[in-house]
């Protein structure tokens, strides 16, 4: 059925939105991709993991995975991106390689420490499924939605309504041009890293809670499609970053399901990022219109 696909496509197009949305702001800032944000990903998954099996309480796990990946995100900034673009002459691929072998290494370290099995996040819901006629919704794709229109309502609030919100925007426009009107840029970097990092932890949260399971393996596929979801929304677009993900979930579900086309699933992304780049090469918005 046509709307389920859709309640379907929307779910995972939401997940996609949040979890580039990292990547994106650290785009705004520092230019460059930080791959290492999938990173941020699987280890909050981990860290909601633990504290919901230990605590029984879920909001509880969000706040603490969240945070933590926040604060991971600010000491990567302040001890390894910053040195390196401090750097007179750095080739821009440096911070990417970087990135690579931090998301690289967090992948090896959770393997070591939590073990190469899968973990199930068992989280019980008052019920198993809600029919409404012939459309059956699941009680994690409401919970995911919801949470997904608070997160980007609050990185909107931020952005648009606070003083952090202007310094990034303004450092985002021109890094050299706000500090010399005496923006504090390093507190807007410090921004991107605590709303990136804690966004992708938030995803990796739901997307172990949606699946009910988590493994080493969980940042893998997102740490290549969050390149082309940023890409095709415009780089360092947040609302094109939205707009992308839910055009790139849209596509996944109703591709593999309505047609029989021969490419994997998790390439769908990157056939939807050729055609529009052929078609609009600055992706669906420009960085004129960030926000």
């Amino acid at each position: 059925m046509f709307l389920q696909q859709l309640i379907n496509a929307l779910t995972i197009g939401s997940l996609y939105a949040l979890t580039a949305m990292g990547a994106t702001l650290i785009y705004g800032i520092l230019g460059i991709l930080d791959i290492a944000n999938a990173g941020a990903y699987l280890i909050g998954a981990y860290i909601g993991y633990y504290i919901y099996t230990g605590t029984g309480n879920i909001v509880l796990a969000f706040l603490v995975a969240m945070v933590g990946a926040g604060l991971i995100g600010i000491l990567l900034q302040r001890l390894i991106y910053s040195p390196i673009l401090a750097k007179p002459h750095t080739l821009s691929i440096i911070p990417l390689v970087a990135a690579v072998g931090l998301f690289t290494m967090s992948s090896d370290a959770i393997r070591l420490i939590c073990g190469p099995n899968s973990k199930p996040y068992n989280l019980k819901f008052p019920v198993e499924t809600i029919r409404i006629g012939k459309v059956v919704i699941l009680p994690a794709w409401i919970m995911i939605f919801v949470l997904t229109i608070i997160l980007l309502a609050i990185l909107w609030f931020i952005l648009n309504r606070t003083k952090l919100g202007l310094a990034w925007r303004a450092t985002a426009g021109d890094a050299e041009i706000a500090r010399v009107c005496g923006v504090n840029t390093n507190s807007a970097m410090a921004l991107s890293y605590i709303l990136g990092y804690g966004f992708a932890a938030a995803a990796g949260i739901m997307t172990g809670i949606l699946y009910n399971s988590i493994t080493p393996a969980l940042g893998e596929v997102p740490s290549y499609k969050m390149l082309a979801i940023i890409v095709l929304g415009g780089l360092g677009n947040p609302m094109g970053t939205v707009v992308a993900g839910l055009i790139i979930g849209i596509a996944e579900v109703f591709l593999s399901v309505y047609t029989s086309i021969p490419i994997p699933k998790d390439a769908i992304a990157f056939v939807v990022l050729i055609i529009m780049l052929l078609v609009k090469p600055e992706g669906i918005m420009s960085r004129r219109n960030k926000v």
